[in-house]
C-alpha cells in the first residue's frame, strides 16, 4: 500500500519527468496544457493619463518566447480594484505584432469578450501566436476614468491546447491623473 507521502513522492517524480521530456513541446499532465516557459508581460501605457479624457489608447505588450513550447491562444486583462473604472467596447480593440512604437502586422482575432460588469477583456487569437513574437493589444476606452489613480490591469496568458492552464503574467500598470475641469 502508498502512503500519502510516497504519492507525493511518485507525483513529484512525475510531474519532474514530464518537465524534462516536455524540452521542445508544450507541458501536458492530466490533459491539461501548460507554457513551458510562459509569456512575458513587457509593459502597459495609454496615450493619453487625464482624466475624463475621450480618446485614449490603452497598450498592453506581451513577448511569447522562443521556449514557450505551445503557441499563446487566449489573453485576459482584468482591472483590479481601483479608484475607478475605465470601459470598453469589444468593437474597439486590436492587436498587432510588435510594440506600441513599432507597431507590425495586424493580428486576426476570433473572439473578443468584455464582461459587462467587471470589464474584463478576454481575447482569443486566431491563429494563436506562435513562440518567439512580440505582440501588442491597442484597446480604446470610451472614456478615461474619472478620478486620478493607479490602474493595475492583471494579464493572464491561456496556451493552445484543449484544456489550458492559464499563467498569470504580471499587473500592468497604467496611471491616470486628476486634471482640473472647466
Amino acid at each position: 500500500m502508498i502512503t500519502k507521502s510516497g504519492t507525493k513522492i511518485i507525483t513529484i517524480a512525475l510531474l519532474s519527468f514530464f518537465l524534462i521530456v516536455a524540452s521542445t513541446s508544450a507541458i501536458e499532465v492530466s490533459g491539461k496544457t501548460y507554457f513551458e516557459r510562459p509569456p512575458r508581460l513587457m509593459g502597459a501605457a495609454t496615450s493619453q493619463n487625464g482624466t475624463y479624457i475621450w480618446g485614449a489608447t490603452y497598450y498592453f505588450t506581451v513577448n511569447v518566447p522562443e521556449e514557450a513550447g505551445v503557441p499563446l491562444q487566449r489573453l485576459e486583462i482584468e482591472l483590479q480594484a481601483s479608484p475607478g473604472r475605465p470601459f470598453f467596447t469589444a468593437n474597439n480593440l486590436q492587436a498587432f505584432e510588435g510594440r506600441r512604437k513599432k507597431p507590425g502586422d495586424k493580428i486576426s482575432l476570433k473572439d473578443v469578450k468584455i464582461d459587462p460588469q467587471t470589464q474584463m477583456v478576454s481575447v482569443t487569437f486566431d491563429p494563436p501566436i506562435k513562440p518567439d513574437k512580440t505582440i501588442t493589444l491597442r484597446i480604446y476606452p470610451v472614456q478615461n476614468p474619472n478620478t486620478g489613480g493607479t490602474y493595475l490591469y492583471g494579464i493572464t496568458a491561456f496556451p493552445e491546447g484543449s484544456q489550458p492552464v492559464g499563467q498569470f503574467l504580471g499587473f500592468g500598470r497604467i496611471r491616470i491623473y486628476d486634471r482640473e475641469q472647466d
